[in-house]
């Protein structure tokens, strides 16, 4: 077909002929329709994932600790910080410090770097902020970004960031939240105003990077948050690359909930010369937790039992654990057709849509919240008394890390894991 011919033709005849022109290109399959043959030994079908764990391994009883509270011997008031920032603790209910916070104050304002081993819950945010701010105002910090926060996920990240705000409010500090799953282009605006604190997950912070939105080469201090849940997720190597542009970087905190012996190494080339503080002995292992295992037969249904046992135990606020996102969809879906409120949290919902499910959960606005792995660290959830994993996890790490968000702060925790008996 020449240009002449082409501008004559009428668009739909025009329209015809180069869906003729396509296909004429195309080989075609085995139906003698055009298109692209498949080549089926190219792509070879996944292998699909099963869980190797023993499900005798999770079954067994609460054992009884006698949990000691601990009580600072000094109030907020008594701390070495301003008072317009004693105010807005006291403000926020702050009464004393907790242990974490009370144990590290005076090493972090003298700048000693940290290793802190504390769970979620223990008023780690606070054992970072509060110095960092005192620090800020003290040397009343303009027009530069002063400090990094590195979390693992976005639920952490967006948790630090709102404790910062209110414990900021007048104070003329101002924070940015970069995390995935959000406008890219809104970050760019964000970074116009020159945050004094950046709070971040990594991939999201090295895409920033590497768009030359900012530079990290003259931050002063680094807050690497979840540590071990980093190195779980794969991040190692975004952290080492974090490391090399901090080239100012003076000041390293560094908390975790566990500590691996492997992880020595490369915990010292980040620190220098650290305070070590242990508010838990770094090992989870959920003894404080009643764990039972659910078999189930084939052709037994699953989701009627699911639905007997939350009427029989009168579960108050559950969360419900599956390995893939399709089935947290389905399963979310499943629970609301039957008159119970459930949301849902998956890496294919976006940021909003998570933080309104996970708020929606926290207020007792739904009674269930069905997620993946991504929920299983860095929820800081009150009052959870079940949590069920409604497949065999793949790992006893994550087994146990899901389990820990019930049992929290000395109550009674209750978890149930399924398993489909062949």
């Amino acid at each position: 077909m020449n240009n002449s011919n082409f501008k004559k033709d009428k668009p739909k005849k025009r329209f015809n002929n180069a869906s003729e022109n396509r296909n004429r290109s195309r080989p075609s399959n085995s139906n003698g329709k055009p298109g692209f043959k498949k080549d089926r030994r190219a792509r070879p079908k996944k292998a699909k994932q099963v869980s190797n764990l023993d499900p005798n391994l999770l079954s067994r009883k609460a054992v009884q600790t006698e949990v000691k509270d601990f009580r600072a011997e000094r109030t907020i008031d008594d701390l070495p910080i301003n008072n317009k920032l004693k105010a807005l603790l006291t403000a926020k209910g702050f009464e004393r410090p907790s242990e974490i916070q009370d144990r590290t104050l005076e090493s972090l304002l003298e700048g000693r770097d940290l290793l802190g081993i504390a769970q979620t819950g223990t008023g780690k945010t606070g054992a970072f902020l509060i110095p960092m701010i005192e620090k800020m105002v003290q040397h009343n910090i303009q027009n530069r970004t002063y400090a990094l926060i590195m979390a693992p996920t976005r639920e952490l990240a967006t948790q630090i960031q709102d404790e910062f705000k209110t414990m900021t409010k007048g104070l003329n500090l101002h924070s940015s939240c970069f995390i995935g799953g959000t406008n890219i282009n809104t970050d760019f605006r964000n970074l116009r105003r020159t945050p004094h604190v950046i709070i971040a997950t990594p991939g999201r912070l090295l895409d920033l990077v590497n768009r030359r939105a900012f530079k990290l080469d003259n931050v002063h201090t680094l807050v690497l948050d979840e540590f071990d849940r980093m190195l779980d997720m794969g991040f190692i190597n975004d952290v080492k690359k974090t490391l090399q542009l901090m080239k100012s970087r003076k000041h390293t905190l560094l908390f975790s909930a566990t500590l691996d012996k492997k992880q020595e190494g490369f915990i010292k080339e980040i620190l220098n010369n650290p305070v070590r503080v242990k508010v838990s002995n770094g090992e989870t292992t959920g003894d404080h937790i009643d764990q039972e295992v659910i078999r189930i037969a084939a052709g037994e249904d699953k989701f009627k039992i699911l639905t007997d046992l939350m009427e029989d135990q009168q579960m108050d606020k559950l969360l419900i654990f599956e390995e893939a996102k399709f089935k947290v969809k389905k399963l979310t879906s499943m629970l609301n057709s039957k008159g119970i409120k459930a949301d849902e949290i998956h890496g294919n919902k976006t940021q909003n849509a998570r933080q309104n499910a996970l708020n929606k959960f926290k207020q007792g606005k739904v009674r269930v919240l069905v997620a993946t792995d991504v929920a299983a660290r860095g929820l800081d959830v009150s009052d959870v008394t079940h949590v069920i994993n409604y497949q065999l996890p793949m790992t006893f790490d994550s087994y146990i890390h899901r389990i820990g968000r019930t049992g929290r702060a000395g109550k009674a925790g209750k978890a149930y894991t399924f398993v489909d008996v062949k």
